[in-house]
Formats: C-alpha cells, sequence, structure tokens
C-alpha cells in the first residue's frame, strides 16, 4: 500500500517503523530533525512542511494513497490535514487520531469522509475502567463478535506449579519472565510469578482468579490517580461514574484547579510540588485499593507505582507510552495500561491489518496475535467442511459456537454464526492470517 503519516512524533515514528518493511510509507512534518531521523532508520519518503498548508502537499499532487493517517497530537491541525489530503490526493481511506471525544459524537467524521476515528483517552480510560469488574486482573479484552473475553492474570497466589485443563476457556498465552509462549491445545503448565492469558467464558475465568492471584484486593472503592492532565480526568471521570471514590495527585497546581473544574469538585485534587511521600500518610492514599499513575512520562509513573506498593496499595496500574518500558513494568509486577499513544498506534495498526473478512487485534505488548472471522449468513464458508490450518510455530485455533469454545483440531462443519478464533505469536501472525483471509 502507499501510506502517508501526517506527524513524525512518537506514534507517526512507530507507525512507520511498522509499516515502511512492507509498504511504500510517506511521512509529513515541520519538524527537520525529527523527519531526519525518521530516514536514517526507516526506508521512507520524507516531507518537511506545515501538514496544515496546502503548499506542503504539491510535493504529493500527482500521488496516489490508499491510506491517510494523521496524528500529531493536535486535532485542529489532524482534521484540517485529513481536509486538505482530501482535496489535493486521490486517498482511499483516511485514519486520524483525535482527544476531544466532542468529535465521537459529531457529525465531522461523515463530513471529512474519514474512515477511521481513533480516541485515543478514551481507549485508556476505558482499559482502566474494566478493571473495575476484574480487579484480579492485569487486563480485560471485549471483541465483536463473542461474549467471550481475553483475561490476563497474574499469578501470585501459588507455592508450586499446577497443570489448568480448563472448560469453555483456555489458556492462550503465559508470560514467563522475559519469554512469550501459546501453549499447545489450551492447557499448560502455570507457575508462580506467571503473567497468564485466559480466553472463553468469563464467569469460569472470573470464578479461577482469586485461586491464581491472592494480591489484588477482591474489590475497588478507593482509587488513586497521579496526574491531573487530560488523561488523569478522564480516568477520574471514570472511576466517578462508578461510584469511586477518587483523589487526583497532581504537581502542576494551575493544572489541579483545571483538573477541580472538569472534574465539577467530585474527585479530591491534591498538588505535590515538593514531593508526595509523605502524601501517602498525610492524605490517606495509603488506605486506597488501587493508583493509576496516568502522567505521560512513563520513567515517573512507574517510580510512582513503586511507592504505593511500598505504602501498601495492593493494586497499582502504570500507563506506560514507551514500548521499551512493556517489560520493565511487568517485571517490576505492575499492572502496565496502553497510553494514548500507544493505544493510538496500536489501535491503528490492528485497523489497517483488519478487513471485512478477518478482524485483528494485539495482545502482550504486540507480542501475539488474535484473529477472528465470523461464518455470516452470505458467507462462503457456511455449511463447508473445514480442515484445520496446519499449524507452523506457536498457534492456536477454536471455534466458538452457541456459547462454546471448541479446539478446532480436527475438520467441522461450519455453521451460521460461528467464529473462528486464531492465536498467534508475532512471528507466525502473517502466515496465519493470509490462511484465514483465504478460506
Amino acid at each position: 500500500m502507499d501510506i502517508i503519516i501526517a506527524g513524525a512524533g512518537k506514534v507517526g515514528y512507530n507507525l512507520a517503523r511498522t509499516l515502511s518493511p512492507v509498504h511504500n510509507v510517506t511521512v509529513i512534518d515541520r519538524n527537520a530533525e525529527a523527519l531526519a531521523r525518521l530516514q536514517e532508520s526507516l526506508d521512507i519518503l520524507p516531507v518537511n512542511g506545515d501538514i496544515e498548508d496546502p503548499l506542503t502537499y504539491r510535493k504529493l499532487i500527482d500521488k496516489e494513497a490508499d491510506l491517510f493517517i494523521a496524528v500529531t497530537d493536535m486535532d485542529e491541525a489532524n482534521l484540517i490535514s485529513t481536509l486538505i489530503a482530501g482535496d489535493t490526493i486521490a486517498v482511499k481511506r483516511k485514519f486520524i487520531r483525535l482527544r476531544n471525544e466532542f468529535f465521537a459524537k459529531s457529525s465531522i467524521r461523515e463530513k471529512l469522509g474519514i474512515d477511521e476515528a481513533i480516541f485515543p483517552l478514551q481507549l485508556t480510560s476505558e482499559t482502566v475502567e474494566q478493571l473495575f469488574a476484574y480487579p484480579r486482573a492485569n487486563n480485560v479484552k471485549s471483541f465483536a463478535y463473542t461474549d467471550f473475553r481475553l483475561i490476563s492474570i497474574r499469578v501470585t497466589a501459588l507455592a508450586e506449579a499446577i497443570t489448568l485443563e480448563p472448560k469453555n476457556y483456555a489458556v492462550v498465552g503465559i508470560e514467563r519472565e522475559k519469554s512469550f509462549i501459546i501453549p499447545e491445545g489450551g492447557s499448560a503448565e502455570i507457575r508462580p510469578g506467571d503473567l497468564v492469558y485466559l480466553f472463553g467464558d468469563e464467569s469460569r475465568i472470573r470464578a479461577l482468579c482469586p485461586k491464581l492471584e491472592a494480591e489484588a484486593p477482591g474489590n475497588i472503592e478507593r482509587c488513586v490517580v497521579f496526574g491531573g492532565g487530560d488523561l488523569g480526568i478522564a480516568i477520574a471521570r471514570k472511576l466517578l461514574e462508578h461510584g469511586k471514590e477518587v483523589k487526583i495527585v497532581e504537581e502542576n497546581l494551575r493544572q489541579c484547579n483545571i483538573a477541580d473544574e472538569a472534574l465539577e469538585g467530585e474527585a479530591m485534587t491534591l498538588s505535590c510540588k515538593y514531593g508526595t511521600a509523605e502524601l501517602f500518610e498525610e492524605e490517606g492514599l495509603s488506605h486506597a485499593e488501587m493508583m493509576i499513575a496516568a502522567t505521560g512520562n512513563d520513567e515517573y509513573n512507574i517510580i510512582k507505582c513503586l511507592e504505593a506498593k511500598e505504602h501498601g496499595i495492593r493494586k497499582v496500574v502504570a500507563v506506560n507510552n514507551e514500548m521499551e518500558y512493556y517489560n520493565l513494568m511487568h517485571s517490576l509486577g505492575l499492572v502496565v495500561v496502553r497510553g494514548p499513544k500507544m493505544s493510538a498506534y496500536h489501535t491503528i495498526i490492528e485497523r489497517i491489518h483488519s478487513s471485512r473478512v478477518v478482524t485483528e487485534r494485539k495482545y502482550c505488548g504486540g507480542r501475539g496475535t488474535i484473529f477472528l472471522r465470523k461464518i455470516f449468513p452470505d458467507s462462503p464458508l457456511l455449511g463447508r467442511k473445514l480442515k484445520p490450518y496446519k499449524r507452523r510455530g506457536e498457534n492456536l485455533l477454536y471455534l466458538v459456537r452457541a456459547g462454546e469454545l471448541l479446539p478446532f483440531v480436527e475438520a467441522m462443519e461450519l455453521q451460521e454464526g460461528d467464529v473462528l478464533v486464531a492465536f498467534a505469536h508475532e512471528e507466525d501472525a502473517e502466515a496465519l492470517e493470509n490462511w484465514l483471509n483465504g478460506l
């Protein structure tokens, strides 16, 4: 594909790095140094210029693009660049990153012919929201075609290894130290300290949670949010909607006032300009069941989470915007949630790779891939007897039918409403995706 990316920041860089090996990628940005860094390591076409200036696009006037992606930090710049690109370049699809949730409810997407609008603040706050219902879980993912969920749990309740023989759920991944394993057959030996990924009937997984995880609280009522910026406010708003007691800790006094006004005084805002250690005791932060470090600084988030653990907060959540910190956060026993930049990157990649036939999702920091294909009434697979995928590498294939998770290990006749669900290690994902698309 011919892809144009407007913005060479962190999201734009990661998109270009992932897409440029197999696609023709053009990156537009006014920062010549950022473009030079990109060009040093990636095979891209750099265009130096203001993405809001029509003159910038003259260099691309005769170019056709399969996809235009606007991913700067500024909503106005992204919207204007999408509008200009649509008028000056033959663009087939447009993706846009937006911060303001107002645009999710407006008709601007349809008016500008935008195919996909990604709202990273909303995605991150909704991920944190899922943890209220599953306080012992590390992460929870929902899917379009099935009520089954993917839930990860840190194993802290076991003194020795056990073997899980799941019923209507499966072990679809194990993160052990620095390695990621997809166990064959959906059953697996689970060891203390493992981060286990389970897919299937959520009621069965929920019942299993306390048997595997002993450190996290069984219920969450009192929460602390470090960071009073847009993300901290979005997370606090979700917490308040669920009736939680919320305290926000923010270094900048002006931002404290902004957060207080945005939340209409429903959350207590605390300034920590001269340090936070004493706040845990003086302000009763240590009595909270959950703390979320939601600043834009990953190192700061890690430090605050470690401080919170030392002060006895049983569930600590670190927002992560740097890929290289993912393994470190997990090794420290922190719950890791994709920050706005990581959410934007992963969601865009998932939607690029998803088609009308096959939906793609990532898990375990992108090291695992999930594919779903539903059998609709007009599907050419309806009534067809399908042989299972011949595995090459770490792959699992299941069929979801009438609320049951069936291992797909022998030829089966497909019925209306069936959902094929496949799990693959990142190295094997492309071959499995090609098989699913080619059925």
